[in-house]
């Protein structure tokens, strides 16, 4: 007789979770790992991919950003990853199985030959896989990062694609640079750490949203930053119009309007309406990194490229390496995580379009007892 577990399946586009009892994961195989999920975040992706936005196949167990404890090794899980029964490990959802052979794959970076979260042929837990919505989880040794004792479950989890992914944005080379940036939707579940990221790297930080909750995640974790505090000023954009933001940024004493503005901007929310002041906050050369993928086109005229020399560019989640230098410098700089924990049986009150906006990071914590 098999043993079940409890797991959150998305059985058809645009109807809820359903709750069911199905066969716990059986032992793992090659490289993976079996976990014990602890905490799962929820991620405004997991919304689109309930509504049928990103075309995968069903049914699904989603979760793509999650951490559990180590149950079970498979028998080619190298020695080297010190993965040990009883670890806590961190799973963001790239890249379940790749297959090591194509461009991304034999093109790693600083992660091992063979292995890419960008491999085109990859499942990516939570999507094309199963993933943590799960009380037990199949997943690839090589995607995973050990957690730091410091950090509890809840605050690791939204790290796996949130933290990652603005960590990978602000990775860019042109960002590096930037002693300015703006970060559009510096309260949300990626921008509330992008925040504290930037400023504990010594930029300067024009932290800009719209709503009230999202503005008091702002003022909250300037506040908790110390001497840092200074680099981060923080704008309403209900409030401030466009030249004002950019003169918290930026004096315009003797200033030509071509030097006027922030080196780089961190796109986050899917407005076009975000997406012109992103444009108006650039300076001349500056750069735009896009995080956010609406169903909607955002719209731009050639002459902002051509007058202006910007660059507007994409980012992904960040590789594996980075992961693991993520989460050693949110431990050093003590980068705290604004988390709302949920009961498992909560998880469809997660998708409320009244809680978008709302700031911070919204957790499944697989510990709570809830009835049900």
């Amino acid at each position: 007789m098999y043993a079940t577990q409890k797991a959150a399946i998305v059985e058809r586009f645009g109807e809820p979770y359903t709750f069911k009892q199905i066969p716990r994961p059986s032992k793992p195989r090659g490289q993976d790992l079996l976990i014990k999920v602890l905490a799962a975040s929820y991620c405004h992706s997991d919304t689109l991919f309930a509504q049928g936005e990103l075309a995968q196949e069903l049914p699904r167990e989603g979760g793509h950003e999650f951490v559990g404890e180590v149950v079970s090794i498979g028998p080619d899980v190298s020695s080297h990853k010190a993965v040990t029964v009883g670890q806590r490990v961190g799973v963001p959802g790239r890249a379940y199985h790749p297959c090591g052979t194509c461009w991304e794959c034999t093109h790693p970076g600083k992660d091992e030959m063979g292995y890419s979260p960008y491999c085109p042929y990859a499942r990516n837990l939570g999507f094309s896989q199963d993933g943590g919505f799960q009380d037990y989880c199949l997943v690839d040794s090589r995607q995973v990062a050990l957690i730091p004792e410091s950090l509890s479950s809840t605050q690791a989890a939204p790290l796996m694609c949130a933290g990652l992914t603005i960590w990978g944005a602000l990775s860019h080379e042109s960002v590096q640079k930037a002693k300015i940036v703006a970060i559009i939707g510096a309260g949300g579940g990626l921008g509330h750490n992008g925040l504290q990221f930037a400023a504990r790297l010594g930029k300067d930080v024009l932290a800009i949203e719209a709503s009230d909750p999202a503005v008091e995640v702002m003022k909250r974790v300037k506040s908790n930053l110390g001497e840092d505090r200074k680099r981060v000023h923080v704008a309403d954009a209900r409030k401030n119009d466009a030249s004002i933001i950019r003169a918290l940024a930026k004096s315009t004493d003797g200033c030509p309007s071509s030097e006027v503005g922030v080196e780089a901007v961190i796109l986050l929310p899917e407005s076009q309406k975000a997406f012109d002041l992103g444009l108006k906050l650039l300076r001349n050369h500056g750069t735009m990194v896009i995080v956010s993928f609406p169903i909607e086109k955002f719209v731009v005229s050639a002459r902002e490229f051509v007058h202006r020399d910007i660059t507007i560019r994409g980012t992904l989640v960040a590789r594996n390496y980075q992961l693991r230098e993520m989460l050693e410098f949110v431990v050093k700089h003590n980068v705290y995580v604004e988390v709302t924990s949920y009961c498992f049986n909560q998880l469809n009150d997660l998708a409320n379009p009244a809680l978008h906006g709302a700031g911070g990071k919204r957790v499944i914590d697989m510990t709570l007892k809830c009835d049900g």
